[in-house]
């Protein structure tokens, strides 16, 4: 499997089983991170890490306190995809890391970036 990064018309495929997606809650201007497995069923959510709570962003029950992250498992399935707002309005994007490194999406507003399984027929870029 691969993960397929859809942004300002152009398709990206990345040749990975999992990848760390981080941004900056826009009010709050607290930092999230959330684990994700590539897989046949669609993306799936792991662990996600959250830097503080406020504005509705409150971790759920059964959070651990670690090293100032609140750390959970989200209790969702597997996403077909996951649509990235771009609103400018956090002064970054959204930033996605692999093992080869990371890349910023979304840095300023306009068309959300999409990320989506796919089975990497297509040419990486």
């Amino acid at each position: 499997m691969s993960l397929c990064v859809l942004a300002a018309g152009k398709t990206v495929t990345l040749a990975v089983a999992a990848f760390t997606l981080s941004w900056t809650h826009s009010v709050e201007r607290t930092r999230w991170q959330e684990d994700w497995k590539v897989s046949p069923a669609g993306l799936q959510v792991v662990e996600a890490r959250v830097k503080g709570s406020g504005a509705g962003m409150e971790p759920p029950e059964g959070s651990m306190l670690r090293s100032g992250w609140w750390v959970y498992a989200p209790r969702i399935g597997p996403q077909p995809r996951l649509v990235l707002a771009a609103s400018g309005a956090t002064g970054k994007g959204w930033t996605l890391c692999t093992a080869a490194g990371c890349r910023e999406l979304g840095e300023t507003a306009g068309e959300p970036t999409v990320l989506e399984p796919c089975d990497g027929s297509s040419q990486p870029r």
